[in-house]
């Protein structure tokens, strides 16, 4: 489940990027600027994903039932999909019909001051809304990684989705705002147009990343491969343990984790050493790591594992 700072950022992005995209529809009634109608149409989409993403922390939160025994956190990951599918089949896919439009019956802007105005209060909005999305990811996302490794690592989708949605919302408004000036310093309308395609291009290459991020995070992705680390170091550190033939784990939400675990035990212990044994190893894991909600340890012969078609350790 999503944290209450996650939430908090979809909400900030949600109002910013209505009263926006309200703004931007009435600038571009005004003006006819296809840039204006593709930024319009970009901050409509933004609005629809974020009500989109509050869709899926809700449904990502309900309880485990006797169908979904480990719950509906994978809810999560399927809304930040079709967010991504969203960004690129209406808002790249309506940015560029319209570029295109636009090259082929150009017609100068109108009343330009007013273009200059919305973009600029656009700039001071959504450059607000980035930084409180950028902020939350850095307290809960970045830590030392770089940028793209700490997005793929992380496992809120919402935070990062929010964070990319709203850059390529400020590099849409420096093309739109660059394809307007060029526009009537030079006299060629056909290059509001070509702004607008610019900007589609933006939603297409942010769709396409925030997609494959997600298709990941949905087709079961795992712990990072340090913190499986730690969790061999703790099981290997109990006495009669001689050693780890295997180790899974899955990610069902941002703080939801599975964490399967093969121990060869000493034979010599009784049934009774190795229940507690067990017990004490589980708890030690979900102490180190509050995310993991479900950890299930078997106790197996470690020759077990080297038979034909036996699962190697991961």
């Amino acid at each position: 489940m999503a944290s209450s700072s996650s939430r908090f950022v979809i909400h900030a992005a949600l109002a910013g990027n209505l009263l926006i995209a309200f703004v931007k529809f009435g600038a571009a009634a005004l003006t006819g600027s296809s840039a204006m109608l593709s930024e319009a149409i970009h901050s409509l989409i933004d609005t629809g994903n974020q009500m989109l993403l509050l869709v899926g922390m809700r449904r990502a939160a309900r309880p485990a039932t006797a169908l979904h025994p480990f719950g509906y956190g994978l809810e999560l990951y399927f809304w930040t999909f079709v967010v991504a599918l969203l960004i690129f089949g209406v808002g790249a896919g309506a940015s560029i019909l319209e570029g295109v439009a636009r090259i082929r019956h150009p017609h100068p802007v109108d009343h330009v001051a007013v273009n200059y105005a919305v973009l600029g209060i656009a700039l001071v909005f959504e450059g607000g809304v980035w930084l409180t999305a950028l902020r939350a990811f850095r307290r809960h996302g970045k830590g030392r990684r770089g940028w793209i490794e700490a997005v793929r690592h992380s496992k809120d989708p919402t935070v990062f989705t929010v964070l990319f949605e709203d850059t390529a919302a400020l590099c849409g408004l420096a093309v739109a705002l660059a394809g307007t000036i060029l526009s009537e310093l030079f006299d060629q309308p056909v290059l509001d147009g070509v702004a607008s395609i610019l900007i589609g291009g933006i939603l297409a290459f942010t769709a396409l990343f925030l997609a494959r991020e997600s298709q990941s995070l949905l087709t079961g992705e795992g712990m990072a491969a340090e913190g499986l680390a730690r969790i061999r170091t703790i099981a290997l550190a109990e006495p009669g343990v001689l050693g780890l033939n295997e180790i899974r784990s899955m990610h069902f939400g941002p703080s939801d984790v599975l964490v399967a675990l093969s121990l060869d035990f000493d034979d010599a212990r009784s049934a009774g050493d190795v229940e507690g044994a067990v017990s004490r190893i589980e708890r030690r894991i979900k102490e180190s790591f509050p995310e993991i909600t479900h950890a299930f340890i078997e106790a197996q012969d470690g020759r077990d594992r080297l038979a034909p078609g036996a699962p190697r350790l991961v």
